[in-house]
Formats: structure tokens, sequence, C-alpha cells
């Protein structure tokens, strides 16, 4: 058999399966770290419940993950997860969705592995929303997400902070209203949750920036203005409507 013949035959095989998000549809591609609880409280023994080190080497995988070839015009990260927005129009890998799955976390691994000098593995699905009010409730379910999770992260480590085992702290807490927590953190911990950082309430967003730069033009002397896109991170993200309005006219400008 000519290879021409076998590789067709048995690309079949390997292709089979393959799905395109269609045309005109918004692509966000949802990435999570694999066993990131035990890499980071066992092994790398981060700060609990929040580290900024952590935090930086996400963001700083986010923004990897922004330059490395589709054209993501948001990345979102809380936690151990990231949120990549594609341009509605973004047609790399021909829009499959093995391709992006399989790309994006790869890169993402490579690149959270190489900041932490060991490895660190995401697994990644797309979520296909076909309007741009489906885009903005996603990123506020994120959103909202983080802020609940911060919460609990805060009162379950506070609480094995004063000698509550793992189920102990866990069953204490079950329950328990969102009011409740707050309460627990306030009285007995003496911390106010809306003091907190917001960035570990909201979680972290970064997207692209025109900035204008000024330089001297060398064969005249004269002083010339170039723009150039450059990667903002923003750790004090809003709240609820005003955070939709943000992905609303992220969305607009992208497509305008």
């Amino acid at each position: 058999m000519k290879f021409d013949e076998l590789d067709a035959k048995m690309r079949v095989f390997e292709t089979s399966h393959d799905y395109f998000v269609v045309p005109g549809i918004y692509i966000v591609v949802r990435l999570d770290g694999r066993s990131f609880t035990r890499l980071t409280k066992d092994v790398h023994k981060f700060e609990a419940p929040f580290d900024v080190r952590f935090r930086d080497m996400m963001l700083a995988t986010v923004e990897h993950l922004m330059s490395c070839g589709p054209r993501v015009i948001y990345g979102y990260t809380q936690s151990d997860e990231i949120s990549l927005l594609l341009h509605r129009e973004d047609g790399s890998f021909n829009r499959k969705t093995r391709k992006l799955n399989s790309v994006l976390a790869g890169e993402a691994s490579a690149r959270f592995s190489l900041l932490l000098g060991d490895i660190g593995c995401f697994d990644s699905r797309v979520c296909e929303l076909p309007t741009e009010n489906l885009v903005v409730d996603y990123f506020r379910w994120r959103n909202e997400d983080a802020h609940r999770n911060a919460l609990n992260a805060h009162c379950y480590w506070f609480l094995r902070r004063q000698g509550q085992t793992d189920t102990r702290a866990t069953e204490m807490l079950s329950g328990l209203t969102v009011a409740e927590k707050n309460e627990l953190l306030f009285q007995q911990g003496k911390i106010n949750f809306n003091d907190l950082p917001v960035w570990q309430k909201r979680g972290s967003g970064v997207w692209w920036q025109d900035v204008v730069k000024v330089g001297v033009d060398p064969r005249t002397g004269t002083a010339v203005e170039t723009t150039r896109r450059r990667l903002h991170r923003e750790l004090d993200l809003p709240m609820r409507d005003a955070y939709d309005d943000v992905i609303r006219k992220m969305i607009v400008e992208a497509n305008a």
C-alpha cells in the first residue's frame, strides 16, 4: 500500500470525531489546574488561602496564552482556573475544539511548569456561547464563583489555624449562610471580608491596551508617536453590573 493510501485510510480514525465551532459563535476556553490543591498546599506549601506568588504565576500563564496564537481579547483567572474569550471571528485551528483544547492546555501546562519549577498540568474545555449576553453572563458567573470560593476558603483556613481538622472545619461550615460566614470571620478572627484584596474575592483580568509611545526620528530629530499594544493586568475588577459593563465594552470594541 502506498503511503498516500495508508495516510488516507488511517487519518479518518484520528479525525472522525473532530468538531468545529461554527462561525459567529463566541468561544470561551476554560482551563483548570489538575490536582492543584495538593501541588500548592502539600508539595510547594503556598500561603493559604491565597498567595501572591501563585496569583502572579497564574497571571503570567494567562498572558502567555493571550500571546501564543489564538486571538484572545480577555483573560480571567481566579484560584487555579483560567477563562479565555476569543475574538468572535478567530479562526485558529479552523475552530476545532480538539485542537483548541489540546494546544491551550499544553501551552498553559508548559508555561506554568516553567514558572513553578515543577510539573503543573491543566485540563481544558470549550464553551460555545451564541450571544454577547451569554458571554457577559459567563464571566459574571466566574466572578461570582470567585467571591463564594474566597469566603469559603478564608473561613476554612481560619478554622484550620484554630486547630480544627479538615473534616471538622468542613462540617462547621456546612449549612452556614453567607452572613454567618462573614460573622464567623469578623467575630472570631477579626477579619472583615469586605476589606480583603479585591483580587482574592473577584479574581483578576487581563486585556489588551493601546499605549502611545513618544520617540525621536533619528533622521530628522523630530518627535514621533507610535501606538503599541500591551497586556494590562487588572487586580481590582468591579462587581456585578459594573463588571458586566467592562465585559460588554470589551466585546463591542473588539467587534467594531
